[in-house]
C-alpha cells in the first residue's frame, strides 16, 4: 500500500505563490510515475503536471504549463508542485497520485491517491 500525504495548501491572493508538498515515503522503486492533480467545485480531478522519479523526466497539461513546476527532493522521498501566477480558477484540492509501469501522462491510470489540500485563490 502506497502513502501519500499532501501538505502546503492555504489561501493565496490573485497573482501570488504556493508550493504544495507530498510525502513519499519509500515510494521510489521501478518505473512509477507521480503526480499532481486538482479538483476545482463542481468539476471533475483532472491532471495538473507528473514526474518520472527515475529520470526526473516532467510532464505538464495546458493548464499548468509555464506556471507550475513538478519536482522532488534529493532523495526522491518528497515531491512538490510550485505554482506561480496563481488565479481564482486555481482554486481547488489538490492531490498527489502515483502509478506503477505507466506512462506518467497518462492521468488517467493513477490508482494511489492523498487525502487533498485545499488551495483557495482570491
Amino acid at each position: 500500500h502506497v502513502q501519500l500525504v499532501e501538505s502546503g495548501g492555504g489561501s493565496v491572493q490573485t497573482g501570488g505563490s504556493a508550493r504544495l508538498s507530498c510525502t513519499t515515503p519509500g515510494y521510489t522503486g521501478g518505473r512509477h510515475c507521480m503526480a499532481w492533480f486538482r479538483q476545482a467545485p463542481g468539476k471533475e480531478r483532472e491532471g495538473v503536471a507528473a514526474i518520472l522519479p527515475r529520470h526526473g523526466r516532467t510532464y505538464y497539461t495546458d493548464s499548468s504549463q509555464g506556471r507550475f513546476t513538478i519536482s522532488l527532493n534529493d532523495d526522491k522521498t518528497e515531491m512538490y508542485l510550485r505554482m506561480d501566477s496563481l488565479t481564482p480558477e486555481d482554486t481547488a484540492i489538490y492531490y498527489c497520485a502515483a502509478a506503477p509501469s505507466v506512462p506518467c501522462d497518462r492521468f488517467d491510470l493513477y490508482n494511489y491517491w492523498g487525502q487533498g489540500t485545499q488551495v483557495t485563490v482570491s
